[in-house]
């Protein structure tokens, strides 16, 4: 069986933006930064309309963006840790800036269409080309390498802040780059599953996975591996019923395999492994 190109680079985008998204997804669901990431979705949304109203690549909006909005979050927080407080204080009005660079968009821009902005919150994989989908796996190296590299007083600091800043860790600045790695996840996962679906990705592998084992490492490990095995399943799921959004698909899966977890474990295991 020979598969289309379309479905190739939807397998292609789609494994990478799942294993950065588990790996992401984990820290963000141990350090209780679940709001931080709905929001950076909402933030990919208007990112991406501004882009389109004035007139430069999506991306770039995409990524200016999530990356701004998560540093700014981070600053005005304690510790590089965004507040929900703050959160809460500008969530509805980015969202509505987005309907606002939306409005413009389309009456502005001969070409424009209100599908622009479906595809931003809805996500469009099938749609992506050869190029979009290598960049993606692109980006998905950079921020599988970072969260290599920094995973242990990553960990460390999201267990026990206050002691991991006693023994020298640098909590703000890892606040900091974790902000900046949810942001680049947030831009690049939204081409997938769209800015309003994102959420799912990132909280139900890994809120799957802290209900497996309370092994952090082995939990990153699980979380990756189901976010990609719920997009391969979503992706055959759409492709087979051509009905079913893949958005959807990928998201009713997703969800699906933490509604089994939850059944099993009603409480998410503690973290028990060293991690100083």
């Amino acid at each position: 069986m020979t598969w289309p190109p379309f479905l190739i680079n939807a397998v292609l985008a789609g494994t990478a933006i799942a294993v950065a998204a588990g790996l992401v997804g984990y820290f963000v669901v141990l350090r209780a930064q679940v709001f931080t990431g709905d929001a950076l979705s909402h933030v990919a949304f208007t990112g991406a309309l501004a882009a389109l109203a004035l007139g430069i690549d999506e991306r770039l909006g995409l990524f200016a963006a999530t990356i701004g909005v998560g540093i700014a979050l981070g600053a005005l927080g304690g510790r590089g840790r965004a507040d929900d407080v703050v959160i809460g204080s500008v969530f509805a009005w980015i969202l509505g800036l987005g309907v606002f660079f939306l409005t413009i968009y389309t009456t502005t821009n001969s070409a424009g269409n209100g599908n622009a902005g479906v595809n931003v919150l809805f996500g469009s994989i099938f749609g992506l080309n050869q190029s979009q989908a290598v960049a993606a796996a692109i980006v998905a190296a950079v921020i599988v390498a970072v969260i290599v590299a920094i995973a242990r007083p990553l960990l460390f600091a999201s267990v026990d802040g206050a002691v991991a800043a006693a023994r020298g860790v640098p909590v703000r600045l890892l606040g900091y780059c974790f902000l900046v790695l949810v942001g680049t996840a947030a831009a690049e996962a939204s081409q997938a599953v769209g800015a309003l679906l994102l959420l799912g990705l990132l909280a139900a592998p890994a809120g799957t996975a802290q209900r497996l084992t309370s092994r952090p490492y082995a939990a990153l490990l699980i979380s990756a591996g189901l976010a990609v095995g719920e997009m391969w399943a979503g992706l055959a799921l759409s492709y087979t019923v051509p009905a079913l959004p893949p958005s959807f698909a990928i998201l009713a899966v997703a969800t699906g395999g933490y509604a089994l977890a939850l059944l099993r474990t009603p409480q998410p295991r503690r973290v028990t492994s060293a991690v100083s």
